[in-house]
């Protein structure tokens, strides 16, 4: 495992991440789980649990990653960006001064092991970088068992941490909050550069790769940006690259109205423009759920909720209709 702590006069600096905290002994950084113990940083919340469920993998959101199937979720507390609008901030903001409960790597596998229809682990709920030594620990076990794993992230880390996530991580939904970096300071307190530099590590690595926006009226939602965004990913990332594009409901820190119905149909015609397969999420419409084949136009799976039915795919997970490859990492049963 590489190093996380450089030193540095009378502080360590944590490098796993962009805001390259120095702390004094006793000291947390910015996540809130990261302490100067006094010869290196520890991460404080190894083991602790906050959530732990079996997810539909459409949950997280994966729709191109064994549709249909499920992933055992975990989730610890901390963050390292400080979103005003947080969905999860009782864990993401909150790291608790008490002793939480343990569950044990061999449990975590076992439990994955007998779940039904269980594709892997998924680190998921609140920031799993920050997490780092512990998700290593679980993930590289669960691969030993054949299982899979998925990284729910906002991609904030370093170049090197993120090579070696990429030796263990098969499958990434990283949130990519906005274009543009005014967004990102005022509202997460971080820099936007970093996430489309982890971006194209993982689609170059060949990971598998989807893209989550939230979007908030007023912040992120200019018709303009949503184009430039679109086509940057066609172009950097690929256009088979699934991006979800979710409805905002007014919470922890932020009062903005809930996002439109019409915001989100507008953006979503722009983004697939470019995009092959764009996405509605975290609103009650069944619009905007469906795959179609990007060639031929072929329904080939339909979502209702977490429900998926998959129909005109062979068990390659291919178009029935014209060959095309819609799930490269696909189980048909």
């Amino acid at each position: 495992m590489i190093s996380l702590t450089k030193k540095t006069d009378n502080k360590l600096e944590c490098i796993l991440c962009p805001h390259f905290c120095k702390l004094t002994a006793g000291k947390t950084g910015i996540c809130g789980v990261r302490k100067n113990t006094g010869e290196t940083i520890t991460l404080v919340t190894y083991g602790v649990i906050s959530g732990y469920s079996l997810d539909p993998v459409e949950k997280k959101p994966l729709y191109h990653f064994f549709p249909g199937y499920n992933v055992l979720s975990i989730g610890s507390f901390g963050c390292n960006m400080r979103c005003d609008f947080c969905q999860n901030f009782h864990i993401s903001q909150n790291v608790p001064d008490v002793p939480v409960s343990e569950i044990t790597i061999d449990k975590i596998i076992g439990d994955a092991l007998i779940s039904k229809r269980n594709i892997g682990i998924a680190f998921t709920y609140n920031e799993p970088v920050i997490w780092f030594e512990y998700m290593k620990d679980v993930a590289e076990n669960a691969k030993k068992e054949g299982l899979h794993t998925v990284m729910v992230s906002n991609g904030y880390v370093n170049s090197d941490p993120l090579n070696e996530i990429l030796e263990f991580i098969d499958a990434f939904n990283i949130d990519l909050k906005a274009f543009n970096n005014n967004f990102y300071r005022k509202l997460t307190g971080a820099e936007l550069e970093p996430v489309k530099n982890s971006l194209k590590r993982i689609a170059n690595a060949g990971r598998h790769l989807e893209i989550t926006t939230l979007i908030i009226p007023g912040q992120n939602d200019d018709e303009k940006e949503m184009a430039l965004q679109s086509k940057w990913i066609a172009l950097e990332l690929g256009r088979d690259v699934p991006f979800h594009l979710s409805r905002y409901f007014p919470t922890y820190k932020r009062d903005n109205p809930a996002t439109p119905d019409g915001t989100l149909k507008k953006l979503f015609e722009i983004a697939s423009e470019n995009l092959d397969y764009v996405y509605l999420g975290n609103n009650n419409s069944t619009e905007g759920q469906n795959t179609l084949c990007s060639y031929c136009g072929t329904e080939v799976t339909l979502r209702s909720g977490y429900n998926t039915i998959l129909k005109n795919l062979d068990e390659y997970g291919k178009c029935r209709s014209c060959g095309n490859l819609i799930y490269k990492n696909f189980t048909f049963s």
